[in-house]
């Protein structure tokens, strides 16, 4: 039985983690909080919270279920404090990508990140269907990365992984550097702005009269369509007047070098920016 301490156990993803490897049964379970608030919600929910000097001593895996903007600074207080073998994971790409992890040889550190549930899938029950972040009721995909450490460790990282947010569906083995591609850039710096235009376009065309639900039920289903197209759901194509209003609409939308996001230049200051910048 491994001994895991999750760091930050009160917040929202720690909440989440810790039911999900408590309805195991498999662990042993430390919950630490740096606050008096976090502390008095795990006395709420039942748990007892361990001090983070104790914990350091007593785990064999240690989880930072904490904003990114915090994990620098957590890490470089316990990194030094824990036994040798210590397998440390982070459910962010962000911290690892900005080298905020402190050097220590002898302990792992593993990286991991749910997809979420995907659009198109097979689920059934309706509590699944709308279990869109993915808590425990539809399958998701995970990606893992083993940052240091045997490799051995991987397997250990990814087994827990699949606890913390299983069921799962696949799990991707990536880098570090990859899983910055993925988040932020492919899903944040991408897809989040581009589909947060859309909703734009959605209330633009209700200011200029559409009525708001007629335009929202009628680009609901259009994206549910396009999507299927574009993502090769469907044997299908877009009509010859789609594909040209999608060539004239990109030189409006779009700069013709928008794709160097994707550059490490530009995605090493994001991920240096979302876990803390010069304070992190």
């Amino acid at each position: 039985m491994s001994t895991i301490a999750i760091f930050g156990a009160a917040g929202n993803m720690g909440t989440r983690v810790s039911r999900a490897l408590a309805a195991g049964g498999a662990h042993r379970l430390l919950y630490v909080e740096g606050t008096e608030a976090g502390v008095e919600k795990l006395r709420a929910r039942g748990d007892v919270a361990t001090e983070a000097v104790a914990a350091c001593g007593e785990a064999d895996v240690v989880v930072l279920a904490l904003p990114d903007v915090l994990i620098g600074r957590v890490a470089r207080e316990i990194v030094p404090r824990l036994l040798p073998a210590t397998l440390v994971m982070t459910l962010d790409p962000a911290a690892a990508a900005a080298g905020r992890l402190p050097a220590r040889s002898d302990v792992s550190y593993f990286v991991t990140h749910p997809a979420h549930p995907p659009v198109f899938n097979d689920e059934t029950g309706m509590a699944a269907r709308r279990d869109f972040f993915g808590s425990g009721l539809a399958r998701q995909a995970i990606v893992c990365a083993l940052m240091q450490g045997p490799e051995e460790d991987y397997a250990r990282g990814e087994g827990i992984a699949a606890e913390m947010f299983g069921p799962v569906l696949r799990a991707h083995r990536v880098t570090v550097e990859q899983m910055a591609i993925l988040e932020p850039v492919l899903s944040e710096t991408v897809a989040a702005t581009c589909l947060s235009v859309i909703r734009e376009a959605l209330d633009e065309a209700a200011a200029r009269g559409v009525p708001f639900e007629a335009a929202r039920d009628f680009l609901m289903g259009h994206l549910n369509v396009e999507l299927a197209i574009l993502f090769n759901e469907i044997d299908w194509n877009f009509s010859a007047g789609a594909q040209q209003a999608i060539a004239e609409a990109k030189k409006v939308l779009f700069k013709e070098d928008w794709k160097r996001v994707f550059d490490e230049r530009e995605w090493a200051a994001s991920v240096w920016r979302i876990s803390g910048g010069d304070a992190g």
